[in-house]
């Protein structure tokens, strides 16, 4: 970002004729006014000068993170989850590529569930066994009877649970149409619908499930902001910024819904209470529970 000439000759000190008078950069600005350089130039510091730099600084930084056309660093190219950003996201997904995405819970990295070769780069970026499943992402509910069986749960219950900080593990069922090679050996699956409507609408245009897992390395503290795991932006074709996701590192809810009649919590999440009631108001047993 450049600050004109014409704005920088209102300003006394980037008026001195020691300085160009061409149009500057912020880092330049920044770094001109700082204590050291404007000792070299024998000019004398004042507090006026230091708020100046800091009201800059403030304003630049903050027209940098809502500046709808993002940011391209050395780390990765980094854009706002907004709606702006939908069809260049897709079509990422549709070449093959990872994406990092914030959800309702965590930031995750999100791949077209139906490509193989963006699968298993999801889990070279994360140093994941390929024994550890992912789940999928679909934008709508209707869409989950698409991937996985859901004609044994009791009526309105994925409406009162989705979208949501919840994922169902389902079984895949005979109309599945997922690839085989998603968590091979596996037949159920963790489905999702986040309360997001930035990775919804993605999945809406890409017409199909994502993979999606927490953007991390496995093993690793989970991520509420993409500073968290800046050391993998350079894996991601585009990393979209959320914002810090204010849910903290607990994840989703996931829940075991392949039994007819019961559930089994296989991790608490950030929703469990409300999950278990819900649960528990369409007439579902904890599996194991004594009666």
């Amino acid at each position: 970002m450049n600050i004109p000439a014409r704005v920088a000759a209102s300003l006394p000190l980037l008026a001195s004729p020691l300085l160009p008078s061409s149009s500057l950069s912020l880092q330049s600005f920044c770094s001109l006014i700082s204590h050291h350089r404007v000792r070299k130039l024998g000019l004398v510091p004042t507090v006026q000068s230091r708020r100046l730099r800091r009201c800059v600084e403030e304003k630049m930084a903050w027209s940098l993170e809502k500046c709808d056309a993002g940011v391209e660093t050395e780390l990765g190219v980094v854009r706002p989850a907004t709606g702006a950003h939908t069809e260049e996201a897709v079509e990422a997904l549709r070449a093959g590529k990872v994406i990092a995405v914030p959800t309702d819970t965590l930031y995750g990295f999100a791949c077209d569930a139906c490509s193989l070769e963006a699968v298993n780069r999801i889990y070279e970026i994360k140093g994941r066994k390929h024994t550890s499943p992912l789940a999928i992402c679909v934008g709508d509910v209707p869409d989950l009877k698409r991937f996985a069986a859901t004609e044994h749960l009791p009526h309105g219950l994925l409406e009162n649970l989705l979208p949501g900080p919840v994922t169902l593990v389902l079984n895949r069922g005979e109309s599945s149409i997922l690839e085989k090679s998603l968590n091979p050996g596996l037949d159920s699956i963790g489905v999702r619908v986040p309360d997001c409507n930035f990775i919804r609408d993605i999945a809406r245009r890409l017409g199909s499930a994502l993979a999606l897992t927490s953007a991390n390395l496995s093993g690793q503290p989970s991520s509420v902001s993409i500073k968290d795991f800046e050391n993998l932006w350079e894996h991601c074709a585009y990393v979209y910024n959320g914002g810090v996701l204010p849910s903290g590192r607990a994840g989703s809810t996931v829940v075991d819904l392949t039994r007819l009649g019961k559930y089994k919590i296989l991790r608490p999440g950030s929703a469990k209470e409300e999950t278990v009631a819900i649960l528990e108001m369409h007439s579902l047993e904890e599996e194991g529970a004594a009666t």
